[in-house]
């Protein structure tokens, strides 16, 4: 039976369903970046083989891990916020979760306009193909391409800084239970 402690310490947590969605984007973004760098220079008549194969695989599973987070965080209450967070963090670490899901949705949206606009196929987790978002060799596709590889990707990466930053404060500094909310259950 739970006692008084137990139990609200587990509405302090965020349940089982929310953390596996959370560190499995967390997985597929950290892989991304890795491939993305690794990358070959991708120009006229590049193939999507290799890195950029598995590149567009990775990032159309992404967005489907994201869409899944959202809708479930719009079905199931997140937990109580700490009562000693004052309220201005609250309101960053709000703006900064909207900032990671939007870009998260525009960077996957972007790399599959560019990969419609070059004619490469895009299938989530590998298997489930995707319709093309733009006409093959539109304009629009090559330009959101290059946004995708140049200032989100880099807008992304600092929002990311800022949400890491954030929970090792939460750890090191104040010592609350911010980051310990996301982390697997003992």
């Amino acid at each position: 039976m739970a006692t008084p402690a137990t139990a609200a310490n587990n509405n302090m947590q965020y349940d089982p369903v929310s953390k596996a969605a959370h560190w499995l984007t967390f997985a597929l973004v950290a892989a991304q970046f890795a491939i993305g760098w690794m990358m070959p220079e991708i120009g006229w008549g590049t193939e999507p083989e290799g890195l950029i194969g598995v590149h567009l695989a990775l990032g159309a599973s992404l967005l489907i891990v994201v869409t899944f987070r959202l809708l479930w965080r719009l079905t199931h209450r997140s937990p109580a916020p700490l009562s000693l967070t004052p309220k201005w963090q609250r309101w960053v670490a709000w703006l900064t979760h909207f900032g990671l899901y939007t870009l998260l949705v525009v960077m996957s949206l972007t790399g599959w306009a560019s990969a419609s606009a070059r004619e490469w196929p895009v299938k989530a987790f590998g298997v489930i193909p995707l319709p093309a978002l733009v006409a093959p060799h539109a304009k629009i596709g090559f330009v959101l391409g290059d946004r995708h590889a140049g200032i989100l990707s880099w807008a992304l990466l600092c929002l990311i800084g800022i949400h890491v930053s954030a929970a090792l404060y939460h750890r090191f500094v104040k010592r609350d239970a911010v980051l310990q909310r996301m982390l697997p259950s003992p």
